[in-house]
């Protein structure tokens, strides 16, 4: 899940927004499962880093959206 996060995050950057956001979604879910397992999983540094990427994604596909809107 942390490693999901941390793809779509990044495929957000050169995709589209929408996949910034699955990163955002898949980090916090993996952010959950390994603060719930106690230790038994790893992966929180790539949880933390898609739910960067993501919402810098996320950030940046809304500010295009309201760049268009403006222009148009």
């Amino acid at each position: 899940m942390a490693i999901t996060s941390l793809v779509c995050g990044a495929l957000g950057f050169f995709l589209c927004f929408a996949t910034s956001i699955l990163g955002v979604i898949f980090g916090h879910i993996a952010k959950s499962q390994i603060d719930k397992s106690d230790g038994a999983e790893e992966g929180h540094g790539l949880a933390v880093a898609g739910l960067i990427t993501g919402y810098i994604g996320t950030a940046i596909g809304v500010l295009i959206i309201i760049a268009i809107a403006a222009g148009a």
